[in-house]
């Protein structure tokens, strides 16, 4: 079991042995909500691990109790764009992405985020605080955009904090790896938090300000700023579609 009374602290991109453990948190977690092996998890996500940035929660020993994976911008695509290519939504991402005016170049995938059991109370606070981590790298990182596949109970938590994400066009809630209810959804950040500021004012001072995250290390926002090795903006390849995917997707406009 993960004490919960140590300190925690967020990193931003970690490396050797922090992001390893990040990884193994990533796998645990997964393995138990979704059923997803390590297998599978690198089968999904091995094309996008040159893009991979970790925010991970950590103990000062290096053991990691919360992840979250981002997707950046790169040849390969951001993956819930990519995925709603497949059954059963067989919808053009690019359009879709156009549609929903979202900028890929600016965009992020929120491809995996949780934590590890056993933190008892803190379980909520370790969970608010990897959201504040990610709003903090949109912000110091000039992002625009974050799209994800969303478990519709996770939607739901988001939603409660005031976080209100939109389907991408031409989607619905269906199964996806594992997860009986899933939805592709974007969320444009500067309209994202300025809805929260307003609907949830206590949420938002949590999750966006980062005010009462006991037990949490104070995030410098300068640490979590992409070195230039990672700052990967070039436009990914187009998704090439089915013939008669490309057809059915023109109500997409």
């Amino acid at each position: 079991m993960v004490a919960s009374s140590r300190p925690l602290k967020l990193h931003f991109d970690p490396s050797g042995d922090l992001l390893a453990a990040a990884r193994d948190c990533e796998a645990e977690v997964f393995l138990r909500w979704f059923g997803n092996t390590r297998a599978q998890l690198d089968e999904e996500y091995s094309e996008y691990d040159h893009a991979s940035v970790f925010i991970a929660l950590a103990h000062d020993d290096g053991e990691v109790v919360g992840i979250c994976r981002l997707i950046t911008p790169s040849p390969s695509g951001l993956k819930t764009l990519n995925d709603v290519a497949r059954e059963p939504w067989l919808v053009d991402g690019e359009r879709a992405a156009r549609a929903a005016r979202i900028d890929q170049r600016t965009s992020w995938d929120v491809a995996t985020l949780g934590v590890r059991p056993g933190l008892g109370g803190a379980k909520l606070l370790a969970g608010a605080s990897l959201y504040h981590g990610l709003i903090v790298g949109t912000r110091m990182n000039r992002i625009s955009t974050i799209v994800m596949m969303l478990d519709e109970q996770v939607r739901s938590l988001l939603t409660s904090l005031g976080l209100l994400t939109h389907g991408l066009p031409g989607t619905a809630t269906a199964p996806y790896l594992g997860s009986p209810s899933t939805t592709p959804v974007y969320g444009h950040c500067a309209q994202m938090l300025d809805g929260q500021r307003q609907q949830n004012p206590d949420a938002y001072r949590l999750v966006a300000q980062g005010i009462g995250l006991d037990g949490i290390t104070p995030i410098d926002p300068a640490g979590f700023v992409l070195g230039r090795r990672r700052r990967v903006l070039a436009l990914p390849e187009p998704i090439v579609l089915p013939q008669r995917v490309r057809e059915s997707a023109g109500e997409l406009g």
